[in-house]
């Protein structure tokens, strides 16, 4: 025998036998299944199918070789395993509530000479719980360095933390990983580290647990932080713009953690220090000249002080319009009126002439076309005394 047959018949036994006997070109009777992935708590469906049952009937089993249905027939007493659907070519049953025990290879059977079966792994997740927080005091100074820890126990396969401040990422260390006393979940741990500011009081620190449990749902946990700092101060004047004779508040405006509860006023120059009158405000109940010059407020709390300046410059008084003067004013807008309607008279009066005008110079046109020429015009005079025949002709 040639090569090239020795080599055909090589491939022809490969493509049409299997280890065994079995025929695969023609093996209709083997079944397939899939493998399957559910989330602790939830629901799986295993589904068996088979092309040529062979009057036989397809079997379910468990990791434990439990047969869970044959055919249409329940074999264990389980409420949670339920028939979905069973016909020659296929069995399907469910699993509600699966429990990470369920985890395993499950095995569809279909007796036939020989036995075939195939094989289905079914993949439990465990869902992590919400984290904790911890190592929070229950304040921090400014510029005080600070570690939080964050755990979540229960996730199959283990989860990874993540941390954030606000909208901003904070780079933790890595995730630490320890195995849960059932064998079967993981208890995730990680901690972040990071100088707090005066801005961070009121920041909002965020754990958050990633697993494909969750798909995609949030789950976290926050801590709210206070950071105590240093007072900080700003004077602002009512009016902004101060004259001589008005009346004058110097607002001290404070903030800080605590907020200040302590205001000292001074003037450079001026001894003792000056009181307050109201709240946290100087107040000049009639503005002089001499009140000019640069104020002082102290703001004082828990934390320690801060000083603010504010350079006072009284400005003249603003004139004082007199009675005469309001008399002139409304005297000059009474006749700037009736100048205006006098105007406006005009206008119309000279729109009206110009039409009328316009309409006359047309009919005295037309009546001299049918009037005899000037220049021929003979008028004739009768004498003054009786009986006179005498004409006279004037020409014009």
């Amino acid at each position: 025998m040639g090569a090239p047959a020795a080599q055909l018949l090589l491939l022809l036994f490969a493509c049409c036998w299997a280890p065994g006997g079995a025929n695969l070109s023609q093996d209709d009777s083997q079944p397939w299944t899939s493998d399957e992935t559910v989330v602790a708590g939830g629901t799986v469906v295993l589904k068996c199918q088979v092309k040529d049952h062979e009057d036989s009937s397809l079997q379910w089993s468990n990791p434990a070789q439990q047969t869970l249905y044959f055919g249409e027939k329940r074999a264990l007493r389980d409420n949670r395993i339920q028939l979905v659907s069973s016909t020659p070519h296929e069995l399907s049953i469910s699993i509600s509530n699966v429990a990470l025990a369920d985890e395993g290879e499950y095995t569809c059977s279909i007796f036939t000479m020989p036995v075939r079966t195939a094989k289905s792994l079914v993949t439990v997740l465990g869902i992590p719980q919400k984290p904790i927080i911890s190592g929070y005091k229950s304040s921090l100074r400014e510029k005080e360095t600070t570690t939080l820890n964050c755990q979540s126990s229960g996730s199959k396969p283990a989860a990874q933390l993540t941390w954030r401040k606000g909208d901003q990422e904070l780079h933790g260390e890595p995730t630490r990983i320890r195995e849960d006393p059932n064998g079967k979940t993981f208890t995730v741990s990680s901690s972040v580290t990071f100088q707090v500011t005066r801005e961070d009081d009121g920041a909002v620190i965020v754990c958050s647990v990633n697993h494909e449990s969750l798909k995609g749902a949030d789950r976290s946990t926050s801590q709210r932080i206070e950071v105590l700092y240093t007072p900080t101060a700003m004077i602002r004047p009512d009016p902004p713009h101060p004259r001589e004779g008005q009346k004058l508040l110097l607002h001290c405006e404070g903030r800080g953690n605590p907020v200040p509860q302590q205001y000292l006023w001074e003037k450079e120059g001026s001894v003792p220090p000056l009181k307050i009158t109201q709240e946290s405000a100087l107040i000049f109940p009639f503005l002089n000249k001499s009140d000019s010059g640069t104020y002082g407020c102290t703001a004082i709390s828990n934390m320690g002080s801060y000083k603010a300046y504010y350079t006072l410059n009284v400005n003249d008084p603003s004139p004082v319009p007199s009675s005469s003067s309001t008399y002139h004013a409304i005297i000059g807008g009474i006749v700037a009126f009736i100048v205006f309607l006098l105007l406006i008279l005009l206008i119309f009066l000279g729109h009206y002439l110009i039409r009328h005008k316009g309409t006359y110079l047309t009919h005295e046109a037309k009546g001299s076309d049918d009037a005899p020429d000037a220049d021929t015009a003979i008028i004739n005079a009768e004498g003054g005394q009786s009986g006179g025949d005498d004409k006279k002709e004037y020409f014009i």
